[in-house]
């Protein structure tokens, strides 16, 4: 089949299939996110307008912006299904580097394809080209090497015969998910080539279940019977093996306390008997109190990053950690006894060796006494008050609001503790994205439209900061002119309040993060009028001053949202000094002269116990 390199590509794509946990074939890419320029509206761009009808294209605002929205896609779709962003060379190309950090860190699918400068070199240099003075072959494009799974630079169409399969690998596989970037030099995207056929024939991807090797699964049922206090984690490998409803069946059988990290939150109902609540910073009291507690842990589908670990001091020292993880990489970390192995088949394979064994009955019933204790916490932070309402009132207005299909999001900022540490879920189906791995400040927005695109079981909700707003809000527009329905709650506590609560906390002083902490000319310096601000952009849009006025501007904002088809914004002004605590602490490096170092040199003595034990 005689084609150009970038229609072949094309063809390759709407040819690929995919499986959803629940059995249905999709497209396994079923959206394309455009800006086009020189470097590929004609070749790549050609190609995609010959192909609209089967593979939807949809216009972006900021390269970066459409990418986080392809990102968000594949985490509403449990990473069954990938979206694609493509954008000309140099800055274009740029701009894609950070939704491939966010992919990356978080372990997302996400095809890159950025136009590239001429193979040929004969209008050398052209524009946006960036010249390397010692090697002719670097580009832009090299910079996404450290940020992608899988790099590749096309320089001759038959290339695309050898690097296809292995893009479908990664993308598709439970260790190896992540960004996958192919440049496409401009030059080499028009050139054609005899293509076989067999290139384009159909494919169903269905991510394979590897099973546990026997010695390893009898290592980790020698560590878990020896427990009489374990406790479960499981993170985002068990919502995207869809292994939620065998690990708690697992948990009732034996009485074991579940906890969620933030990537596997809404995977366990909140009135559960054995569910503890969220685990770490962003977590809850109930579930890190427990954790200093227990003497095994069985961590499934998780990397144990430091605001699940509380940066390692969440552990009692002498803890004893069995690790279920698709990727060895992860599952060896911190002398665990590893399981490398789907989440959900290592889960079914380590039943029988497990026996009749069950914790200490005095141990089960912890879970409820203790998340109970938070419940009441939480009720005490979500009741209301007069004046400005706080995060944990406007995020218990949200959650008593939303109906049990509705997807809840965030990313950065003070949204996460309180999202993850507050939110109280129906179970079941995945129902939050707080992307914190990056912690991506615009993601919420971005992010949010393509989860738009993607979860079909109710509405999607981003909640978020001002300072996410005005980092990245074009693509509040694209999901408008494209007609994708969502409510973002935007909390407006004038600047970066959460990082301001770290600055100070620690002995700083107020600077650069609080407006009123900021340097201006102005004696009275403007204001942002986000609602002004998001009816420009093609949204429906409504304030709030209070929370009464929130719940009712919330509601109507679900209504619009849908009857409209377009964005519905709903601005609050929040309390930017009241904050939900779970009393975990969290590394970040304290100067000697600030106040905060004696609490820090404490806790890192605990931390080193920990580590060294």
């Amino acid at each position: 089949m005689r084609l150009t390199t970038a229609q072949a590509l094309v063809a390759w794509l709407t040819a690929q299939r995919s499986r959803t946990l629940d059995g249905r074939e999709v497209p396994l890419f079923p959206a394309v996110f455009a800006i086009f320029g020189h470097g590929n509206v004609l070749g790549l761009g050609t190609a995609l307008a010959e192909r609209s009808a089967e593979l939807p294209v949809w216009r972006g605002h900021t390269e970066q912006g459409m990418a986080l929205a392809a990102v968000g896609l594949a985490k509403a779709a449990q990473r069954r299904q990938v979206g694609v962003a493509t954008s000309s060379i140099g800055p274009g190309a740029l701009n894609l580097m950070t939704a491939a950090g966010v992919a990356h860190a978080n372990r997302l699918p996400l095809l890159l394809l950025p136009g590239d400068t001429f193979v040929g070199r004969a209008p050398d240099p052209v524009l946006q080209q960036v010249e390397h003075f010692g090697d002719p072959t670097v580009t832009v494009n090299d910079a996404f090497r450290p940020v992608s799974r899988y790099f590749d630079r096309i320089t001759r169409p038959e290339q695309l015969i050898g690097t296809l399969p292995q893009v479908a690998r990664v993308l598709t596989d439970p260790a190896d998910s992540g960004p996958v970037v192919v440049a496409l030099p401009q030059d080499v995207q028009a050139e054609t080539y005899d293509f076989p056929d067999a290139l384009f024939e159909p494919v169903v991807h269905e991510p394979p279940r590897p099973r546990p090797d026997r010695a390893a699964l009898s290592r980790a049922a020698h560590a878990l019977r020896s427990a009489r206090r374990p406790l479960l984690i499981l993170g985002g490998g068990v919502r995207y093996s869809g292994a939620g409803p065998r690990a708690v069946e697992m948990a009732q059988r034996h009485g074991i306390p579940i906890t969620e990290t933030t990537a596997g939150r809404t995977l366990v109902p909140h009135d559960h008997p054995l569910y503890a609540g969220p685990l770490g910073i962003t977590g809850s009291a109930s579930a890190n109190t427990l954790a200093a507690e227990a003497d095994v842990v069985l961590a499934v589908g998780t990397r144990l990053q430091d605001f699940t670990t509380a940066s390692w001091t969440v552990f009692a020292p002498d803890v004893r950690i069995v690790s279920i993880n698709a990727a060895r990489f992860d599952a060896v970390k911190h002398g665990a006894v590893a399981v490398v192995a789907d989440a959900d088949a290592a889960l079914e394979d380590l039943a029988p060796e497990l026996g009749v064994w069950k914790a200490a009955p005095e141990w089960t019933a912890r879970a409820a006494v203790v998340r109970g204790e938070w419940d009441a916490h939480i009720d005490k932070l979500r009741t209301p008050t007069v004046g400005t309402p706080t995060y944990a009132q406007i995020v218990g207005a949200v959650n008593a609001l939303s109906d049990p299909g509705d997807y809840v999001m965030t990313s950065s900022g003070g949204m996460p503790g309180e999202l993850v540490g507050g939110w109280r879920a129906a179970g079941g189906a995945p129902s939050m994205d707080v992307e914190y791995g990056f912690s991506c400040m615009g993601y919420e927005l971005a992010g949010a439209w393509g989860a738009a695109m993607a979860h079909d079981g109710g509405l999607v909700t981003t909640m978020l900061g001002d300072g996410s707003y005005l980092m990245l809000n074009s693509e509040l527009f694209s999901a408008a002119f494209a007609g994708h329905p969502l409510v973002a709650v935007v909390c407006d506590n004038d600047g970066y309040a959460v990082i301001a609560r770290l600055q100070e906390g620690q002995g700083g002083s107020a600077f650069n993060n609080l407006y009123r902490d900021c340097r201006t000319t102005h004696t009275d310096p403007p204001r942002v009028d986000f609602a002004a601000h998001a009816q420009a952009l093609g949204c429906a849009a409504f304030t709030a001053a209070g929370l009464d006025e929130f719940r009712d501007a919330y509601a109507r904002a679900r209504v619009a949202a849908v009857e409209l088809s377009r964005p519905a914004v709903v601005v609050v002004r929040t309390e930017p000094a009241a904050w939900t605590e779970s009393g975990a602490w969290w590394e970040v490096g304290v100067p000697e002269h600030l106040s905060g170092r004696a609490a820090y040199d404490a806790a890192k003595t605990g931390q080193l116990r920990h580590l060294n034990g």
